[in-house]
């Protein structure tokens, strides 16, 4: 529930969220969509984890008729799926390479999932055997995202060129990981305005692997739809809170230094690429429920009317950490998570946080399976966050009512150009 905003939807050459919105058309199909572009919508913020941002809303909310005219890029000098304003619906899968697969095996299968990606996110069909499912359907902001795991560079023999940063993340007490939903050779984002198209694209990316790979691990979530709202606004998470009124900007002079690889970066085939670190987030509803509003604000630091912080103002008033009530106490509790994750108080820590909600049912004692599928972005986790979990995992408020139940980091490189596929230049270098 850190207070960030993400920033808005990317365009082919534009800085991320200056798209123009597409008249909705009825009867149209996917073919026809190609090249059309649409408002961006709403996104879902964290609660827990390290410094968390959360999206923030568009300027204005797209109409629920034209979520299909969507279309993010996939070709560029990053990967889609980091800055694009984050989609109603998402799957996170890891695959492990199979027995006997190595270097050959993974630029084939790369070079095979790129031009996937490619055709689904202009709305164009698999070029595998389609299986119809978002027939119809137009590009609905699909984007297709790829990274590496730890695990990658030994089963492909390329452990000269594992990133530094790529090195195992420490343990956190916070921390209850199953190992089998946990890290993985590779990884795949997929997001989409549409169920049926996030399905679609799940399904294309599984059959595309074949041999070569085998799903470790796949785990679905949701955000609120664009347009769902009067108008546009920072969304709520599953705990109630508003969540993501602050968030790194790209239009910020040290947003790339922060979020992406530079280009002169090292190891080089990383350039312009990011590091994710992927967690399950269960959390605890039934214990945060039971909470009055006033104890559950002192947990996160904010109002949970309208997001504002407890020192006073609106939404975007920064927050008055000195403050204090006629009785000498802190309005912002010391141990508040709004307080604990801001960066100023973390020497400038600061990662791009793009988090889906999930809901995987209900337990036999009545139990919802509920939380976030936290992800967020940076340059190197070492310096982002690393740092800010450990500070968490020594006296956040909120750590009592969540719970870390997976954990990931992968390594995802620049965008792939004109004729080329994601990974290339470290699998072909």
């Amino acid at each position: 529930m850190p207070d960030q905003s993400l920033p808005k939807a990317r365009t082919p050459e534009a800085t991320p969220g200056e798209r123009e919105a597409a008249p909705a058309h009825e009867g149209i199909s996917r073919r026809r969509l190609l090249g059309t572009a649409g408002a961006t919508g709403l996104v879902l913020g964290t609660a827990g984890a390290a410094v968390g941002y959360a999206a923030a809303p568009s300027e204005a909310a797209a109409p629920l008729t034209s979520l299909g005219t969507d279309r993010a890029m996939f070709h560029g000098k990053h990967q889609p799926g980091i800055t694009d304003g984050l989609q109603a619906r998402g799957h996170v899968v890891a695959f492990d390479l199979a027995a006997g697969a190595g270097r050959k095996e993974a630029a084939a299968l790369l070079r095979r999932w790129s031009e996937t990606a490619r055709r689904l996110m202009a709305g164009e069909p698999s070029p595998h055997d389609d299986t119809d499912v978002a027939r119809d359907a137009g590009p609905s902001s699909l984007t297709v995202t790829f990274g590496f795991g730890h695990s990658f560079f030994t089963r492909t023999g390329l452990e000269k060129q594992r990133p530094t940063a790529l090195d195992p993340l420490p343990e956190f007490s916070s921390d209850h990981l199953d190992k089998n939903r946990s890290n993985g050779d590779l990884w795949v984002q997929i997001g989409a305005n549409d169920a049926l198209v996030a399905f679609h694209a799940l399904r294309a990316i599984q059959k595309d692997a074949g041999r070569a790979a085998r799903v470790r691990w796949q785990m679905n979530g949701f955000n609120r739809s664009p347009g769902a709202t009067s108008h546009p606004m920072t969304a709520r998470n599953l705990m109630g809170q508003i969540d993501g009124t602050r968030n790194p900007k790209p239009s910020e002079a040290d947003f790339d230094q922060r979020i992406f690889v530079p280009e002169k970066g090292e190891p080089a085939w990383m350039a312009n690429g990011s590091y994710a670190v992927v967690r399950r987030i269960r959390m605890l509803l039934d214990d945060w429920e039971k909470l009055s509003v006033k104890a559950q604000e002192d947990v996160i630091g904010r109002r949970k009317s309208d997001g504002a912080a407890l020192s006073g103002g609106t939404e975007t008033t920064a927050m008055d950490l000195e403050k204090t009530d006629a009785e000498g106490n802190l309005v912002v509790p010391i141990n508040a998570h709004a307080r604990i994750t801001r960066p100023d108080q973390n020497g400038g820590a600061a990662m791009l946080r793009r988090p889906f909600s999930f809901h995987d049912g209900i337990d036999a004692d009545g139990v919802p399976d509920a939380g976030l599928l936290f992800i967020c972005w940076q340059a190197d986790p070492l310096r982002g966050f690393v740092p800010v979990q450990r500070k968490l995992d020594r006296g956040d408020a909120l750590s009592t009512f969540i719970r870390h139940e997976s954990s990931g980091l992968f390594a995802v490189p620049g965008g792939a150009g004109e004729g080329e596929y994601v990974g290339q230049k470290l699998l072909e270098g």
